[in-house]
């Protein structure tokens, strides 16, 4: 895969977990695809993983399951 950024070869996905809101409205997205260059050292998301994103926030009501979840503070 070629990286948008410095144009080279080697980019490649790698899969991430992205919280998104605070407190209730807390929501959680997994499997989000990145696209990650060992060269540049770069991470970007493409439109159209962002565009996917705006979906599912859009309608998380319908599609999240709620999961009890342990929340740690870095002290």
């Amino acid at each position: 895969m070629v990286c948008d950024i410095c144009g080279q070869s080697g980019a490649h996905v790698r899969r991430v977990s992205r919280s998104y809101g605070r407190g209730a409205s807390l929501f959680v997205i997994e499997n989000i695809p990145i696209v990650s260059c060992p060269n540049c050292g770069e991470s970007y998301l493409t439109a159209e993983t962002l565009h996917e994103i705006e979906r599912i926030k859009l309608h998380r009501r319908a599609w999240a399951q709620e999961r009890p979840v342990a929340v740690a503070a870095f002290a």
